[in-house]
């Protein structure tokens, strides 16, 4: 069985950023979210960068070549910011998150880097298919504090691992897909403010992608949206 995608896709500036560093890219075989970071007009450059780079994938490729494709993407989306970097080295320090998935209609494909994220809702459960590439995770893992006391910390935002012009070693994860599969992407300016278990609610509320993604931006917003917010919502059906 064939599936494809119905998406919606929606990003804000929150209420207290003076600019949108978010970037994102969805179409009928590939989704992705970028969260830049660099100050000033860096994380932009930096996330659109990345967008740029990847979004060639928006084609169809055949499951064996997935992987291959989704790590020279992410390389050149490297390389890119590195030769931006060496022409204005006043970037020096910019970067992005990138979290990108490529459907071929039988297999879905993940790569991620950073603390944006994609949440698979299935069968009634939402389930988190990455890891926060962040200090306090990595203190989690340590069990030095507990997960409940992450959200909390003072350096929950430090990120420990992203596309800044430097080697990398992304995680990637494969898919079988099923029909009505709902798929979340989407920049730490959601996951920071709405919690797992109401992301959950709304997944399963939302009786199009459109509405959910909508209500999601909502509810960051309504916690006080302290950052930008990208929200991608896709649900797989059989193709006719």
């Amino acid at each position: 069985m064939t599936l494809h995608l119905r998406w919606a896709a929606v990003t804000d500036q929150g209420h207290v950023r003076s600019n949108n560093e978010d970037c994102y890219y969805a179409g009928d075989h590939l989704l992705v979210v970028a969260d830049g970071m660099g100050g000033m007009a860096a994380g932009d450059l930096a996330s659109r960068l990345a967008i740029e780079a990847v979004s060639g994938l928006d084609v169809p490729i055949e499951n064996d070549n997935q992987m291959d494709a989704l790590h020279k993407a992410l390389e050149a989306a490297n390389v890119k910011i590195a030769e931006q970097v060496v022409a204005e080295p006043e970037l020096q320090g910019m970067g992005t998150t990138l979290t990108a998935v490529i459907f071929s209609g039988t297999r879905a494909a993940m790569a991620h880097v950073g603390d944006s994220r994609a949440y698979l809702v299935r069968e009634g459960r939402l389930n988190q298919l990455t890891k926060d590439d962040t200090y306090v995770q990595m203190l989690v893992d340590q069990g030095l504090i507990k997960p409940e006391e992450a959200a909390g910390h003072p350096r929950r935002s430090v990120v420990t691992r992203v596309l800044q012009g430097e080697p990398v070693s992304p995680a990637y994860v494969i898919v079988e897909p099923e029909p009505g599969d709902r798929w979340l992407l989407c920049s730490d300016g959601l996951t920071a403010v709405v919690s797992n278990e109401t992301i959950e609610q709304e997944m399963l509320a939302a009786t199009d992608p459109k509405s959910c993604a909508e209500r999601l931006i909502d509810l960051a917003l309504r916690g006080g949206g302290p950052d930008n917010i990208t929200v991608i919502v896709a649900d797989l059906t059989a193709a006719d």
